[in-house]
């Protein structure tokens, strides 16, 4: 047997096991530095909270005393109150002993067997305090970071590109004045302008015409900006842009929009029609037909389906609007594959993009729907802009007039987080690109006759955001530990509200997690900031 000759079949199978084996042996040889990266990663973050929390506890047990309330009150019964709270709260236990007892528990908890403790106040478990404050402020700052984030950036990119204009002086006097605005003031402001003030409007909704006028001229003023070009295109585009809002806003005012606005079949063509021109303008150029005719056909088809969907409305869950959306990209890719072109990803990229932001204003328009009913219903009196709260108290009604109100509570805290936080990725996006810009390879770009928008956002755009790399994932990590000043202002009862009751009535188990949620939240934001990097420049590579 030993001496006999290998079939070829045989020959063939041991040929392929071997052959199979291989790539795996290489897979594994491939991903095993990242895999330990991940590992050392996550043992040194876990090191470093252990240790964050042991000195957060400890600064807890000597600087708040829960018996302070009964030290100062005249109850005939008092020691036995004080000893009662001292064998509750065990301290006479080490606050070193306390700590592992917290730690014991928060590791039990992670398996299913523990918890992270108890509020003395209120006799609630901190995990269920946590999740009902964790979606509270994730609610309220979730939307607020993602606009800024946008709007930062592309007026950053703008400016930086519109370097020592007017536009670019003005954002930048811009920035920093709403970088240096205390938070609590520019809260109280927006009560006052923008929810009472607005509020006062809806009761008269007409504006003068030198109202008109000078709205008008002050968006002729930004969209010439925007554009730039030569003096005679921006004379042009100021005076056609002064005139159209000067329409729109006449428009607005004479047919009493506001008391019961929509968008309907035409707004929707209309300002669907001007994303897919800017969507395919930004990535593909308007020279490729094809992409611009598939984000077009999308939001033809969008305006068709826009009567037949609003039976599909009348039932609807948050579940079915998520299944819509989805429905709705995936008939933006099919179109851009059908379509076609140069290059077929573009255009399902494209229409998907479009597709997604046609269904954005169907759905708004849905929720303007409900407007009149909502602001003249018994509980609104009139005042849809609310300056507290979550939602309003005792209000019913079906999905579109919930999210309504919940819109109209969000309003006014989303604008004012997003009012601080645009400055700062303003400034971080403009520097970042005015850098970019000065890159030998971009020059190469340029020297090879590559359109200018081409070398901006295929060239210059991705390595600009490497800076901002840094500090995103950290602001959405912080989205978990609220916004302590604004839901304070505006009465809301998230994680920011949390922590600072919890402070005033010297409750450790709640501070202790609220710190460690947001604690574990930024630990694992920095191990992303890596993968991040790696993604947005290929020098970088994660490995042990």
């Amino acid at each position: 047997m030993v001496t006999s000759e290998t079939s070829v079949p045989a020959g063939t199978a041991v040929t392929s096991a071997a052959s199979g084996a291989t790539p795996r042996r290489r897979r594994l040889s491939v991903s095993a530095p990242t895999l330990t990266f991940i590992g050392r990663r996550l043992l040194s973050s876990a090191i470093v909270l252990l240790g964050a929390t042991f000195i957060v506890y400890m600064l807890l047990a000597y600087a708040l005393d829960p018996l302070e309330d009964l030290y100062a009150s005249s109850a005939p019964n008092k020691e036995q109150l004080i000893q009662a709270r001292i064998r509750a709260l065990d301290l006479d236990t080490p606050p070193v002993i306390r700590y592992f007892k917290w730690v014991g528990g928060v590791l039990g908890y992670l398996i299913g067997k523990g918890t992270l403790g108890t509020s003395w106040v209120t006799g609630q478990e901190v995990t269920a305090m946590l999740s009902t404050a964790i979606p509270s402020s994730v609610k309220l700052i979730a939307l607020a970071t993602v606009l800024a984030i946008v709007l930062g950036v592309t007026v950053g990119i703008v400016s930086a590109l519109r370097q020592y204009t007017g536009f670019d002086y003005s954002v930048t006097f811009l920035s920093f004045v709403l970088y240096s605005l205390p938070s609590f003031w520019v809260a109280v402001l927006l009560k006052l302008w923008g929810a009472i003030g607005f509020n006062d409007f809806l009761a008269d909704p007409t504006l003068t015409w030198g109202t008109i006028a000078l709205l008008s001229v002050i968006g002729g003023a930004i969209w010439q900006a925007l554009i730039a070009g030569p003096r005679r295109q921006r004379l042009l585009t100021f005076g056609v842009s002064t005139l159209a809002t000067a329409t729109v806003l006449w428009a607005v005012t004479a047919s009493g929009w506001l008391l019961d606005p929509s968008l309907g079949m035409a707004g929707i063509g209309v300002l669907g029609a001007g994303a897919a021109v800017g969507v395919t303008a930004l990535t593909t150029g308007l020279q490729d037909k094809r992409a611009l005719y598939s984000s077009l056909t999308v939001v033809a088809i969008g305006v068709a389906l826009w009567y037949p969907l609003q039976y599909a409305f009348v039932d609807v869950t948050a579940l079915m609007i998520v299944g819509l959306a989805v429905v709705a990209v995936a008939v933006g890719v099919l179109v851009g594959f059908l379509f076609g072109g140069p290059d077929r990803g573009q255009s399902m990229r494209n229409a998907a993009i479009t597709a997604f932001v046609v269904g954005g204003l169907t759905y708004v328009d849905r929720v303007m729907q409900v407007w009149y009913k909502y602001s003249n219903s018994t509980k609104i009196n009139g005042r849809p802009i609310a300056t507290i709260g979550s939602q309003t108290p005792g209000l019913s009604g079906d999905y579109w007039v919930t999210t309504l109100d919940t819109f109209t509570h969000l309003v006014l805290p989303t604008i004012a987080l997003i009012l601080i936080s645009f400055a700062g990725y303003t400034r971080y996006s403009r520097a970042s690109l005015l850098e970019v810009m000065n890159q030998d390879y971009i020059r190469t770009a340029r020297a090879k006759g590559l359109p200018e928008r081409v070398v901006t956002v295929r060239h210059a755009f991705r390595n600009a955001l490497i800076p901002l790399a840094t500090i995103v994932p950290l602001d959405i990590a912080a989205l978990f530990g609220g916004a302590i000043i604004t839901e304070r202002i505006f009465s809301w009862s998230g994680m920011g509200s949390l922590f600072i009751h919890s402070l005033n009535a010297r409750d450790a188990d709640p501070i202790m997690g609220y710190f460690l949620v947001v604690g574990t939240m930024l630990v694992l934001a920095n191990i992303v900031v890596d993968f991040v990097y790696a993604a947005l420049d290929p020098r970088i590579r994660v490995n042990a």
